[in-house]
């Protein structure tokens, strides 16, 4: 108890030393709603020790609590909105590991969303290169130039493509090694229908995993269900959990539009990043990743023997917010001989966590060495993970290592094993 008040008030300390060294003034108003999910807190402390960024860094303003303390001063406009002051919230990853274990309930999602929206995006957000991250064409031509002109090579060489550039992090996350299992999937419709389901291909996911959308049409479809596919387009996790709100609005309702026409009764996504946005614009509708809806009829699915070790990734999303690990785990031990070995989840987190590869490279490079040291120490001979964004993350950091280590969706593994 002691030392739980000692960190308590070495927060609060903190929190008035930052108000002291600024010039910028109180927020005018109250923010009533921040300040009603901040008093939910009850200061136990029992997100510390599955918080990746208080793992990082031992500091009382990185971990949720010291975050919710930030927020409800700034809501109530005890102190100032400063670069300093923010810091701890813009390093946020989102993981909703705190909230998963939390006994009060704190809606810690909810409440970073709305002190992000209050404060507005971050000074290091690189907003022309998400721009570009969310137009799938755009980012699937800018993909190819790249390529063929070896940027990743010669751009960090360039002045002012530091370690810290946005886009020497995003170069780095190109796309390389891939396991060595496709082969064609025949796409088959079945008679038993068992309802229509939507597939949202999302916007870098829709460039980067596609091959993973395939596999999920097709088993879907071997399952009994229909599919049908949505406009690709970005669902506005990026600006939502940025603060970036009118975007993310927008987006929202582009999202209830495409429903709308789809005529569908399930909306899936393969990238479970996109999992909490998409519930936000449409509460009223089942909207999950396609694992769920394939274990309900998995008697449906029969594999090939695959004779291969796996390092399987849960990532933060699918775990917290999907909670779909277990009727992913169920799907693949259907596959024969195929041996998983399941990677620690809390407090390790990859880092990538939407945008903040981009705007915390160095952070977040700290954070995956911690996870890819977990996977060294394993004999696999492949890497499966759910979420594009971590998987692309993961690999970056393999081939820094000049390991040959190939990533792929489950998904694409399923599909490729499943016996048509």
């Amino acid at each position: 108890m002691i030392a739980k008040l000692s960190s308590i008030a070495q927060a609060q300390s903190g929190l008035r030393a930052a108000n002291d060294s600024m010039n910028g003034m109180p927020l005018e108003k109250p923010h009533h709603r921040i300040t009603v999910l901040a008093d939910q807190c009850v200061q136990c402390g029992l997100c510390l020790p599955v918080c990746p960024t208080y793992a990082l860094d031992g500091n009382e303003a990185e971990s949720p609590r010291g975050r919710i303390a930030i927020a409800a001063a700034l809501a109530r406009g005890q102190v100032s909105p400063s670069p300093a002051l923010r810091e701890p919230l813009d390093h946020c990853l989102g993981c909703l590991n705190c909230q998963r274990v939390c006994p009060a309930g704190v809606q810690y999602e909810e409440l970073l969303v709305e002190t992000r929206a209050l404060l507005g995006p971050a000074p290091s957000r690189p907003d022309f290169l998400l721009e570009l991250i969310k137009r799938p064409k755009l980012n699937r031509w800018l993909q190819r130039l790249a390529r063929w002109t070896g940027a990743a090579y010669w751009f960090p060489a360039l002045p002012g493509a530091g370690p810290n550039s946005p886009w020497r992090a995003a170069l780095s996350l190109l796309p390389k090694a891939t396991a060595d299992l496709r082969r064609q999937v025949p796409a088959i419709e079945s008679s038993d229908q068992a309802g229509t389901v939507a597939l949202f291909p999302g916007c870098s996911a829709s460039v980067q995993d596609a091959e993973a959308e395939r596999a999920a049409e097709t088993l879907l479809r071997a399952t009994g269900y229909r599919v049908v596919r949505l406009p690709a387009f970005c669902c506005g996790a990026l600006d939502l959990h940025d603060g970036v709100t009118a975007a993310a609005d927008a987006s929202a309702t582009r999202v209830q539009q495409a429903w709308a026409d789809a005529g569908a009764d399930y909306l899936v996504t393969v990238t479970p990043g996109c999992l909490s946005t998409l519930r936000r614009a449409l509460p009223d509708v089942r909207v999950d990743d396609p694992y769920r809806l394939l274990a309900e009829r998995v008697e449906r699915l029969q594999f090939r023997p695959l004779p291969r070790r796996a390092a399987l990734h849960i990532p933060c999303t699918q775990a917290n917010v999907a909670r779909s690990d277990a009727a992913l785990m169920q799907l693949l031990q259907r596959v024969p001989e195929l041996v998983l070995q399941r990677l620690p989840t809390p407090p390790y987190c990859c880092g990538a966590a939407g945008s903040h590869v981009l705007q915390f490279p160095e952070r977040a490079g700290r954070l995956r060495s911690d996870m890819l040291s977990q996977i060294n120490t394993l004999d696999v001979q492949l890497l499966l993970s759910s979420n594009i964004g971590c998987r692309l993350h993961l690999a970056a950091g393999f081939a820094e290592q000049a390991s040959t280590l190939p990533t792929l969706h489950p998904l694409t593994l399923l599909a490729q094993q499943w016996e048509s």
